[in-house]
């Protein structure tokens, strides 16, 4: 069965569209894990415009993530045309009145005046079509970031499978290992009871009584160290766990929610152990949900 895509909130996409006049916009995307969806924007003055569009595109397409969204405009290479001195024509008459009301400035310089006409010159693309070609480009530049993030989430989910299998093993031991734990314990407690009332002189109360009190003693001691409920708890939560990686989707929070849960048991577990073995296995089994946690974190 074809599984269902995960996607991890790291990636990288990038596009590059023409306008009609020649000139290019570029843009790249990159993303990394966040709570929320985040976009930062770095745009040249051509593109500030299409600012509102282009964010329209991402938050249409993702949940969750800060993205860095970097533009670049190109302008179209033709050859320097001459100035057109006509041009300069307002500016010198604003510059000659400017100066009959203020005697002390300094006349425009030719370097003031020729940017000038460049600026007027200067050939600007529609604002409409920068709009709609950086729209366009930065919706190819999301399919490539979406592919790169579900190229990702897919190792992810490998490495979750992993690391679940991992876990299922060491509490397949466990419980292996507890009812012989268990008895060793009452045991041991069994034996430093009879040591107690060997002690014991000139005490009033019947053997009986005291062997009925140690057996209840013992039997709470055994329910005290028991951990059978965790392990079976631990168990449906790495079916729910798989469960999930297999539906797709977003699944972050749900898995966080889940690896919280596995913690908690795992924490239960190694307080509750009655043996050196189901200490280690507690051990092994919180580095192991520590690696899931970290991984869970870049899942949206």
């Amino acid at each position: 069965m074809r599984l269902k895509p995960i996607y991890s909130m790291t990636g990288y996409g990038q596009n590059s569209a023409q306008l009609s006049s020649g000139a290019k916009i570029h843009i790249e995307l990159r993303s990394v894990n966040s709570r929320f969806l985040d976009i930062a924007f770095r745009l040249p003055e051509e593109l500030r415009g299409a600012e509102a569009a282009m964010r329209q595109s991402i938050t249409q397409t993702l949940r969750r993530g800060k993205i860095d969204c970097r533009a670049v405009f190109e302008a179209p290479q033709s050859a320097p045309a001459m100035p057109d001195a006509s041009a300069a024509a307002p500016l010198l008459a604003f510059d000659t009145a400017l100066r009959a009301l203020a005697p002390h400035l300094a006349p425009l310089s030719v370097g003031e005046v020729l940017r000038f006409i460049g600026s007027a010159q200067e050939d600007h693309a529609d604002a409409a079509e920068i709009a709609q070609v950086a729209s366009l480009a930065t919706q190819q530049a999301l399919t490539a970031l979406v592919a790169a993030r579900a190229l990702e989430g897919d190792r992810l989910r490998t490495l979750l499978l992993d690391r679940i299998e991992q876990i299922g093993r060491y509490a397949a031991r466990a419980r292996e290992i507890v009812p012989l734990a268990v008895e060793r314990q009452q045991a041991r407690f069994t034996a430093r009871w009879e040591e107690a009332l060997a002690a014991l002189t000139g005490a009033e109360t019947s053997v009986e009584t005291l062997n009925d009190r140690r057996l209840q003693e013992a039997a709470s001691f055994a329910i005290r160290i028991d951990v059978a409920e965790e392990l079976d708890r631990l168990q449906a939560h790495l079916q729910t766990l798989r469960d999930l990686l297999a539906q797709g989707g977003e699944l972050g929070k749900r898995l966080d929610f889940l690896i919280q849960e596995l913690h908690r048991e795992a924490n239960t577990l190694g307080s509750k152990s009655a043996a050196l073995e189901l200490s280690e296995i507690a051990l092994e089994l919180k580095v192991l949900i520590e690696q899931m946690r970290e991984q869970v974190q870049n899942i949206e």
